[in-house]
């Protein structure tokens, strides 16, 4: 989902979000370039899908990443618990002065961007891209879709597809143990228990002969490995955070807000659990970035939810 920058306040935990975002949306839409940052927000590690898709395709724009790991994850939240995550998360990267938002997460952006509106900023989720490019890889008419309990459970990856393509046929498979799984740091393609996971959600999507998988949560693609091991090599994975940045690309260049400036970009983290945590993990992804600028921080209602 893209939603443009509108003008009407959205509620946010704690107040509304600050008239000054407004005056800064209408000084930037006068602007041929932006050199204001992108911001990305994910529940952890699976974001960073998004941030390595920004790094390769707009190395020059300067990235805020906000990776809520204190309250992941968030797939077996209820919906209202979700929405509220996703305004806590929004607020604090608009306090970043960031010029757009990917919402790097199934999850947010399967129950929680539909039912916001008014934000300042353009906000990219990663669904309508995903089923766009699902739609266009499938050939025999079959698509497989794999996400939180909560991404399942909202059907958003699913009715994309038969708005695109009503002929589609699908199969969405929840996969609640790939997160945990790949937060703890157990992502190679060997090890036993990610193996085992893979045969219990992978079996039936390849039993359904898809010939299109969406990784319908930003943490899959660092899992690509193991799921193409088990499936083969005629099914094509589409990665939704590449979507949705590619999408954010060209938005960017459409209304002139591309970062002016030459040279490499700078990128900076903030967590709200452990740094040295996710620094151990991340920097295993990102290897191209060296050491991380990581910033630990609370939200709003952080506390709450321990």
């Amino acid at each position: 989902m893209f939603l443009a920058p509108g003008r009407k306040n959205t509620p946010c935990s704690g107040g509304r979000f600050p008239v000054y975002y407004h005056f800064v949306m209408e000084t930037a839409e006068k602007r041929s370039t932006d050199p204001r940052p992108i911001g990305v927000c994910d529940s952890g590690l699976g974001g960073l899908t998004a941030v390595r898709r920004l790094r390769e395709v707009l190395p020059e724009e300067d990235v805020v990443f906000l990776g809520d790991t204190g309250r992941l994850p968030y797939g077996g939240r209820s919906s209202e618990t979700i929405l509220r995550y996703a305004k806590e998360d929004l607020a604090f990267l608009l306090g970043q002065d960031v010029k757009a938002v990917v919402v790097a997460c199934g999850t947010l952006s399967s129950i929680a961007l539909p039912r916001l509106e008014g934000l300042p900023v353009p906000v990219f989720g990663v669904v309508e891209g995903a089923a766009l490019r699902a739609a266009a890889l499938t050939r025999n008419g079959r698509v497989g879709v794999l996400g939180t309990d909560a991404a399942i459970r909202s059907g958003a990856y699913v009715r994309s597809l038969r708005v695109l393509r009503p002929e589609v046929r699908t199969l969405a498979v929840a996969c609640p143990r790939f997160v945990p799984l790949i937060e703890a740091g157990l992502a190679d393609r060997g090890d036993a228990r990610l193996r085992d996971a893979v045969e219990e959600y992978l079996g039936p999507v390849r039993d359904f002969g898809a010939d299109a998988l969406i990784l319908g949560c930003t943490h899959y693609p660092l899992i690509s490995g193991a799921i193409r091991d088990f499936l083969g090599g005629q099914t094509a994975l589409v990665d939704v955070a590449a979507a949705a940045v590619d999408a954010l690309k060209r938005q960017l260049a459409k209304s002139g807000a591309l970062c002016p400036r030459s040279g490499r970009g700078s990128l900076r983290c903030h967590v709200t659990g452990s740094p040295e945590r996710f620094a151990a993990l991340a920097e295993r992804f990102l290897p191209m970035e060296g050491r991380l600028s990581i910033r630990r921080i609370k939200l709003e209602e952080q506390e709450r939810d321990r």
